[in-house]
């Protein structure tokens, strides 16, 4: 009999620092894919690592043609659109947000807490769902399952599945999206179809990725190779790591981006601003709105 060898792991292609800069009211991001080294990862859009005083934050503002998708990991943000959708998201807590044909909201850090710290991610959708109705799926930490694949390492399967364990989140465009807490001096391997384009971005520490052990520090992202590998090998050393793992679908579909809108055509773009700047097309309850958290 033949030892059956391990399968190979993706590779690291790409490593990028995410440098602060400012954004919105009081805020500062780290922008991670979106920064012109990483301007689209088909079909990811944007990655930002914000944080934002408690004077600051994110105005009314409108979406159309993708998803937004807030991650907390300290202080509460408040969410308030246009159709009346109004909530507070705290540590480990999720809102999944479906701009489709159009949302108007604003979001803002609750005003008793020091600073709101957390990821937002854009995620192109197809052509077929630019235009769907809005919609929400918004999760308290405790409603996120737990993969442990083994003792100092906890997954938490905001998108998609992780050894065993699958996230109950419907993603119009294929997603998986990982939060990997590993202590130090572990393995561990991630499954990942073969067809997904992916990426790292490091919280805290310092992991090291693939088979070759690519070191990846704490604000970097880390793209994954797109070699149809099915598995990514990740290991600590001498210090815990902090990270998530977000991988999904091409849509190898046309981007147009102009701001808080994301199409697939100059003519679509156009319409969109007609349709904002005259209430209509998805925009109706945008007329004379103001939230009331801004």
């Amino acid at each position: 009999m033949t030892a059956t060898s391990a399968p190979v792991s993706r590779s690291i292609t790409k490593s990028v620092l995410s440098k602060e800069q400012s954004e919105g009211v009081g805020a500062r991001v780290r922008r991670s894919i979106g920064r012109p080294e990483l301007r689209n990862h088909d079909p990811f859009l944007m990655l930002d690592e914000f944080s934002v005083d408690k004077n600051g934050g994110f105005p009314d503002h409108p979406h159309r043609g993708f998803e937004t998708v807030t991650y907390m990991l300290e202080g509460q943000f408040q969410h308030e659109d246009f159709a009346g959708h109004k909530g507070t998201i705290g540590p480990g807590d999720l809102q999944w947000m479906t701009a489709g044909r159009g949302i108007v909201h604003s979001e803002m850090p609750v005003k008793s807490q020091t600073r709101a710290h957390g990821l937002q991610l854009w995620i192109n959708l197809p052509k077929e769902h630019k235009m769907c109705e809005p919609q929400y799926q918004e999760l308290l930490d405790g409603q996120i399952p737990r993969a442990t694949p083994q003792d100092g390492v906890v997954v938490k399967v905001i998108a998609g599945e992780s050894h065993g364990v699958k996230s109950q989140v419907y993603t119009r465009t294929p997603t998986m999206y990982l939060d990997f807490k590993m202590d130090k001096n572990k393995t561990v391997t991630q499954t990942i179809p073969s067809t997904y384009t992916g990426f790292l971005y490091m919280l805290k520490g310092t992991a090291y990725i693939g088979d070759k052990g690519f070191e990846g520090k704490a604000h970097h992202t880390l793209t994954l190779s797109e070699d149809g590998a099915t598995t990514v090998k990740i290991q600590t050393k001498d210090e815990d790591a902090h990270f998530v793992f977000i991988a999904g679908e091409p849509l190898k579909e046309p981007i147009v981006k102009h701001g808080p809108f994301v199409m697939n055509s100059s003519e679509e773009i156009y319409d969109t601003f007609v349709d904002y700047q005259n209430n209509k097309n998805g925009f109706e309850r945008a007329r004379n709105w103001r939230s009331t958290i801004a």
